[in-house]
This record gives structure tokens, sequence and C-alpha cells, in this order.
């Protein structure tokens, strides 16, 4: 992308930010933030916030080794479960967050997944149970391999805002230029 996406400006905030702020207005407590490349300059625009940054200086290796810091860090052996929520997803709002940690909880289910495209992704909940799994993602595997390995124990919530994903500046470019409705929604099962 030629500058790192957590920094590109969105709304008035940068990616990062707009995700620290949804997950800090969620019912999610503790909150990580797994920081990787400029993570100095990314560690000072979250002062004050109440998170915990969990620096990961291995961060090139691939998605699996900023599971294993973000997961580490949290104290897991207190956590009932975890939620990968990344910041490159800028229409999740707080609300889908907490009706799927709510989902989470009532279907007792050890993974809960945003269902969009036809594909569970992320933000996605993973069950303590789970957590050894998480810790033993190799470098360059993410989430999805644990979703594979268990998808009869996997809840889908609808969730099409996630399809909106960040990844090149094409991607950012129609974030910003493509005019979007902006309407209340239901957020029942």
């Amino acid at each position: 992308m030629g500058v790192p996406k957590q920094s590109l400006q969105f709304e008035g905030s940068t990616l990062l930010l707009r995700a620290v702020d949804t997950a800090i207005s969620s019912v999610c407590r503790p909150i990580v933030v797994v920081l990787g490349a400029g993570a100095e300059e990314f560690e000072k625009a979250l002062l004050g916030k109440p998170v915990k940054v969990a620096v990961n200086s291995n961060w090139s290796a691939g998605m699996g080794t900023s599971i294993r810091a973000g997961v580490s860090a949290l104290g897991y052996s207190e956590i009932d479960a975890v939620m990968i929520f990344l910041c490159d997803q800028p229409l999740i709002p707080a609300s889908m967050l907490n009706h799927m940690v709510s989902m989470h909880f009532a279907k007792a289910a050890p993974i809960t997944a945003a269902f969009y495209a036809d594909t569970f992704g992320t933000p996605v909940i993973f069950s303590a149970s789970l957590f050894d799994e998480l810790l033993s993602l190799q470098d360059q595997q993410g989430g999805k391999t644990v979703l594979a390995r268990h998808p009869n124990q996997v809840t889908g919530i609808q969730l099409p805002e996630a399809e909106v994903d960040v990844d090149t500046m094409d991607d950012f470019n129609r974030l910003t230029t493509k005019p979007r409705l902006h309407q209340a929604r239901n957020d029942g099962d």
C-alpha cells in the first residue's frame, strides 16, 4: 500500500484509532492492541486509551505471530474467550461486536464468526478451549486455520459490513469514494 494501513484516515480518524474506539465502545474487556510495523508511532497514538499494547516484533513473518502475541498478552488463564477484530474492516460497529459476544455465550459454541461473502471470517470469537490452538499457529497461519479444523463448532453471524476489507489502496479508495447508506439495522439473529 505504500503506507501502513493503520495510519489511513477514514471519517476523521485513522483505521487503527477507529478500530480501537469501536472495541472500547463494545463489551469486550480487556482490550489488547497488537502492533507491528511502526509500533512506536502507533503506541503514542494510543496513550490514554484503556488498552494494553502488545508489540509484535516478528510481525512480518505472518498473522500467526500477531495472534500469538495478542492471546499471550491477555493473561489468558482468566479469560473465557478472545475476539479477533482487525483495523482493516472499518464499517463494523460496536453494536455488532456486542451482538457477536451475546450470541457466542448464548449458543455456547467454541467459535463465533462473522459470515459474509459466503465465508466465515473476522471478527471471530474463540473460546478458551481453543487458546492452545491459537498459540500454536504457524507464523503464516491465521484464525481461519482453527475455523477449518472445527467447521461443526462455528456459530455464524451475518455481518455484511465485514466484507469491506482494506487490503490494497484500491480497496481504500473504494471505501472513501463510494457513497454508503447509513441505515439502522436489526441486529437480531
